[in-house]
């Protein structure tokens, strides 16, 4: 890998590069479907490609390939991609070379090492889970185990070479009989530590529970979010407020409160690049940044936006070490990494006289991430009456804006989940707006 990204760098500034940046990715995956109680179908992906990012006087070109033979003609189409565009007088410079700190459990060897016939009982383990539940059928799901490999090279001295793991399970189950109900569950982690068969479990017992159904009137009242909820809204309705090329263009309603309070001043939230064993966790971010620990809300003071090397430059401030990317097919953008919600816990429904507990949500891709209103529908949804769950809910529509939620946040429980990379227990808000 080293030897091919230098022959990139090198080819870049011959021909005519002022700077230049080589990202080079290799990877294995392999995973199983599930349908109708089945195995559908395995399959294993290995994939390898480059990304060079080419600068001239400040106007950044691109170009990839799988092909590794056209090192050159990739790295020429990248300077030709810069000299066809206007000089960005914003662009300050590629990260230059730093200190990377240790991070621990993202390489997991017998993740790595994993057959396909270890993979599929994985799977088949789901559908076991399910099955411990009378009449269910797990509609669709899917195992999948990865590794891969990334080096981010550039002419300012950058080198990060990293490796890692990872494994995920999804079930989404139907009630076969009686009221017609569904539910799913997941669990991702970077190493092999996952009980798949609760994921099957886990969702056949909230779709069974679910069945019963009874209509409530409109209410404002107390809503439990468990974490795949409350994640959902998160990522979805005030990541992008924190994104500092949306506070830069205009399209974040935070523009200017750093250092006001916008939460419950119990709540604190933080995005790492360190945490172990995070699925965002790496020493570095996708344009060689070193990781760092970055305090957005501080006990419901608003600290920081979210940075990587050009947005940061654009405020003259550093990198937040949150460069993202997909893949060497795309150049990098603001994104998060391992995004954390921390609130004193408790026994959350225990500690509720009255409310809804909501298991998750659909539609929060539709919310307006300037101004952070939503409206989404709840799926498997309870009534809580003197601190125990009660009836399921048929129907149920939650409206509000997210930052109302981070203020009016006042319980937190004791369920640590980690949904992707956003790391949350369920939270109880104050004062929702429920249609049933």
């Amino acid at each position: 890998m080293y030897e091919i990204a230098e022959k990139a760098l090198k080819a870049s500034m011959r021909f005519g590069a002022n700077e230049a940046e080589v990202y080079i990715m290799e990877s294995q995956k392999t995973s199983v479907n599930i349908k109708k109680n089945l195995i559908e179908g395995a399959k294993e992906n290995i994939a390898a490609g480059i990304g060079i990012r080419a600068i001239v006087n400040g106007a950044v070109g691109f170009a990839s390939t799988n092909v590794m033979s056209l090192i050159d003609d990739t790295a020429k189409s990248a300077v030709s991609s810069a000299m066809a565009q206007e000089d960005d007088p914003d662009w300050k410079a590629l990260p230059s070379n730093q200190k990377y700190p240790s991070v621990s459990g993202i390489m997991d060897k017998e993740i790595k090492d994993m057959q396909l016939d270890e993979c599929i009982s994985h799977a088949v383990e789901m559908i076991g889970g399910a099955s411990t539940t009378p009449d269910i059928i797990v509609t669709s799901g899917s195992f999948s185990r990865s590794h891969g490999k990334r080096l981010i090279m550039n002419t300012n001295g950058v080198e990060v070479l990293e490796e890692g793991t990872g494994v995920s399970g999804f079930a989404d189950v139907i009630t076969s009989s009686g009221e017609t109900s569904t539910a799913y569950d997941f669990a991702i982690s970077r190493n092999n530590d996952i009980d798949f068969g609760a994921i099957g479990r886990n969702a056949a017992e909230l779709a069974k529970r679910s069945q019963g159904t009874i209509s409530i009137e409109p209410c404002r009242t107390e809503v439990i979010m468990h974490p795949f909820a409350i994640s959902d809204l998160i990522e979805n309705a005030f990541m992008p407020s924190i994104d500092a090329d949306n506070v830069q263009k205009g399209r974040s309603s935070l523009t200017g409160k750093i250092g006001e309070a916008i939460a419950n001043e119990r709540l604190s939230i933080y995005d790492s690049g360190l945490l172990e064993g995070g699925i965002g966790t790496g020493i570095a971010d996708e344009e060689g940044v070193a990781s760092q620990h970055t305090t957005i809300i501080n006990k419901g003071t608003f600290e920081s936006y979210l940075y990587d090397t050009y947005t940061a430059g654009k405020d003259d401030v550093k990198s937040t070490g949150n460069a993202s990317r997909n893949s060497y097919l795309s150049t990098p953008s603001v994104g998060s990494r391992n995004f954390v919600l921390d609130y004193p816990q408790s026994d959350l429904i225990a500690d509720t006289d009255n409310g809804i507990y909501v298991n998750t949500v659909i539609g929060a891709h539709t919310a307006n991430g300037i101004s952070g209103d939503f409206s989404v529908e709840a799926r498997n949804a309870f009534t809580i009456k003197n601190g125990s769950l009660g009836r399921p809910i048929k129907s149920l529509m939650i409206s509000g804006n997210i930052f109302e939620i981070l203020r009016n946040i006042n319980g937190s429980g004791n369920d640590v989940r980690n949904v992707g990379g956003t790391i949350t227990s369920s939270v109880r808000v104050a004062d929702m707006s429920v249609v049933g």
